[in-house]
C-alpha cells in the first residue's frame, strides 16, 4: 500500500511539467514586445518584468512539484542495483533544489547589467545547475545502458543531447536565437523530471529492485 501512494506521487512531475510549460507559452502576453527567440525565460519573471506576476502565478506548480516527485523518486531507487543510477538520480535531485531555492534566492533583474550582484549569483546558480543536470544525465545513461528495458537509457541521452545543445548554441550562434537554445537546456531538465515521474508511476523502479 505505501509502494502504492509513493508511486503514485510521480505524477507530480508531469504536473510540474504542465505548470513549466504554461509559464513559458503564456507569459509572453504580459510582455509587450517579448520575443521568445531572442531572449531568456528568466526574464519573464525578473524582477520589474511585466510579465513577473502571471509568470509567477502559472509556475506555482513547478518548484513544490517537481520536488516532491523527484523526492519520491529517490526514495524509490533507493534499493535498485546499478549505484551509478541511484547516484545520478540523487544528482538530479540536489540539481532541483538548487535550482528551485537558488532561483527564488536570486531572480534575474530586468535592466540591470550581469554585474550586478543578484544577477551574478543568478548566473552562478545557473552554472551549477547545468553542472549537476550533465552530471546526474551521464550516470543514469550509463547506469542503465545494461538493462534490458533500455528506454530509461534512450530517454537520458535524448535529455543530455538536448542540454548540451543549448549551451552551444547560446554561445556560438547569433544573440537573435539566444531564447530557442536556452529552452533546449530548460525543457531538457524539466522534461527529464516528468519521465523520472512516470517511471515511478509505472513500477519501472520496482521491477529493477527484484532483478
Amino acid at each position: 500500500m505505501m509502494e502504492k501512494r509513493l508511486r503514485m506521487l510521480g505524477i507530480l512531475g508531469l504536473i510540474s511539467l504542465l505548470s513549466y510549460t504554461a509559464m513559458v507559452v503564456l507569459s509572453p502576453l504580459a510582455y509587450p514586445g517579448y520575443d521568445w527567440l531572442s531572449m531568456a525565460v528568466s526574464d519573464l519573471s525578473a524582477e520589474g518584468a511585466p510579465s513577473a506576476a502571471l509568470a509567477n502565478q502559472l509556475n506555482a506548480l513547478f518548484g513544490p512539484c517537481g520536488l516532491v516527485s523527484i523526492m519520491a523518486v529517490c526514495v524509490g531507487v533507493a534499493d535498485c542495483k546499478s549505484k551509478l543510477m541511484k547516484l545520478g538520480v540523487y544528482f538530479f535531485a540536489a540539481m532541483e533544489w538548487i535550482c528551485n531555492v537558488g532561483y527564488q534566492l536570486f531572480p534575474w533583474v530586468s535592466g540591470a547589467p550581469a554585474s550586478n550582484p543578484q544577477n551574478t549569483m543568478h548566473l552562478a546558480v545557473t552554472v551549477l545547475v547545468v553542472v549537476f543536470s550533465l552530471a546526474s544525465l551521464v550516470l543514469i545513461a550509463v547506469g542503465t545502458k545494461k538493462d534490458q528495458n533500455k528506454s530509461l537509457h534512450v530517454w537520458a541521452i535524448v535529455c543530455l543531447a538536448a542540454m548540451i545543445i543549448g549551451p552551444i548554441g547560446t554561445s556560438l550562434l547569433p544573440k537573435t536565437v539566444f531564447g530557442l537554445f536556452e529552452r533546449f537546456s530548460t525543457f531538457s531538465a524539466v522534461v527529464f523530471n516528468a519521465v523520472l515521474g512516470i517511471y515511478l508511476m509505472s513500477g519501472w523502479f520496482t521491477d529493477e529492485r527484484a532483478k
